[in-house]
């Protein structure tokens, strides 16, 4: 369900100056916002600090939405050591309003060449606003799945383990395959995750299969199930 991995690392790795104001934004620096506040000297920190600033932004104003990405892993459980930005899955009808509201908030939102999120910054961090994953649009269906979970001390809805792990497996391709960077997210979350329904959903495809497969080697998930013995012939 996620955007392909090589668009996505893509649209990641561009910088504030290539993109452009989204529309009715004024013009301003790259990077720039007002008001700034005190950046935490903690790389981690200040993502978090992001994080739940458009969280409680996007909450008071009653978008739905959802907290993606490594924050969201982190909520469920994961590894606080935070290195990247921030994801936040909204649908593609609510953009434009969303796009408003943290303009009114003081930040600087961005549209980059891709036509699938929204980027804004906050607190030095970037905020990435998805409203396509793998190519598929957010949903309400999806965000209904999200689950309310304090994101340090501020509540907001967090997509589920499983949604989680599928926009992942989905982002696998034959030119962009890092089971590497999935795996550990797989093993702390392993007991929050719907395995059979990954599988259901992805494990015809060769890369989600084959990482399966890994993970069963592993001894993280068991088996898809009991292959059937074979009868033995009678001897003679």
């Amino acid at each position: 369900m996620r955007q392909s991995a090589d668009d996505h690392t893509h649209g990641r790795r561009a910088g504030v100056s290539e993109l452009r104001p989204a529309v009715g934004e004024a013009a301003a620096a790259p990077g720039h916002e007002a008001p700034r506040e005190a950046l935490p000297v903690d790389r981690t920190q200040a993502i978090l600090q992001a994080a739940k600033r458009v969280g409680a932004v996007l909450k008071k104003a009653e978008h739905p939405f959802a907290l993606a990405g490594s924050v969201a892993v982190y909520a469920h459980g994961g590894t606080r050591n935070l290195q990247h930005d921030v994801d936040f899955c909204i649908r593609p009808e609510d953009a434009d309003a969303v796009a408003a509201t943290l303009r009114e908030a003081g930040l600087v939102v961005y549209t980059p060449p891709e036509d699938w999120l929204l980027k804004a910054n906050c607190l030095g961090q970037q905020v990435d606003l998805i409203f396509e994953l793998a190519h598929e649009p957010v949903t309400t269906r999806l965000l209904a799945q999200a689950q309310e979970l304090s994101v340090d001390s501020v509540l907001m809805p967090v997509l589920s383990p499983t949604d989680l792990l599928r926009g992942l497996l989905a982002a696998f391709s034959e030119h962009h395959c890092d089971f590497g960077a999935v795996l550990p997210i797989a093993r702390t979350l392993r007991e929050k995750i719907d395995w059979p329904a990954l599988r259901r959903d992805c494990g015809e495809d060769p890369m989600p299969a084959a990482f399966f497969f890994v993970l069963e080697r592993l001894e993280i998930i068991p088996p898809a199930g009991p292959a059937a013995a074979a009868p033995k012939e009678e001897q003679t």
